[in-house]
């Protein structure tokens, strides 16, 4: 299979994964907002397993809420040298708390001193229900370094499409309930607030570990 085919298959991939995150519906053009192409299938020689992109999203300097109510800013609150992206919700029955469930793992694996400069950031795409405790005591569950953020859903989603996220409104349920359709990719921001590599929600344990320890690495 040729290179370009290799391109072309992955980003199929991309779009029709990342979306099965707690609902779908969206067109699969939708996870591309950006215009980002996936280039690389994992094991390139980069040194990445995840999937990588030709042209870089970068995180916009927008200031959300942090659990606690203080602004937190994207670009001038992260002081990490790397930081980990996910868009979610606490009421998510199936995705979310796997993926969050798989980025704590990963970490674990890794030295104290690499978990020490790795940021990861839960924005909710359910602000409406997800206020600053009910998001805290979620991510208490996974690991209580994590940092969750809150805002309006206007500045949630346009946040997240900067970054290539696709974010759904509100689907109601038979139960009288609501889910919410988002994208379920893991994204990996350098010291340069871009992000080259993103990671589905059915990546391996072990490949989320070598990565998230080869970013730092590379940007320490």
């Amino acid at each position: 299979m040729s290179r370009t085919r290799n391109a072309a298959v992955l980003l199929a991939a991309v779009a029709l994964l990342a979306l099965a995150g707690c609902s779908g519906g969206q067109k699969p053009e939708a996870n591309n907002p950006g215009g980002a192409i996936i280039r690389t299938p994992a094991g390139d020689a980069n040194g990445l397993r995840g999937a990588t992109l030709d042209r870089p999203y970068a995180l916009p300097a927008k200031s959300l809420t942090d659990t606690s109510g203080n602004e937190f800013n994207l670009v001038t609150s992260t002081k990490k040298p790397v930081t980990l992206i996910f868009f979610g919700y606490t009421n998510c029955p199936d995705v979310c708390p796997t993926v969050m469930a798989d980025v704590a793992s990963a970490l674990t694996k890794l030295d104290k001193s690499v978990q020490d400069e790795i940021q990861m950031l839960f924005i909710t795409t359910d602000p409406a229900r997800d206020t600053g405790p009910v998001i805290r005591k979620y991510l208490d569950r996974f690991d209580p370094s994590f940092v969750g953020l809150t805002g309006s859903l206007t500045e949630i989603k346009d946040i997240a499409k900067a970054v290539g996220v696709p974010v759904e409104g509100m689907k109601k349920l038979p139960s009288g309930g609501y889910e919410v359709g988002h994208g379920a990719q893991v994204l990996g921001f350098g010291n340069n607030d871009k992000a080259t590599v993103l990671w589905l929600s059915n990546a391996a344990i072990g490949d989320l570990a070598h990565d998230f320890g080869k970013l730092v690495e590379d940007n320490r």
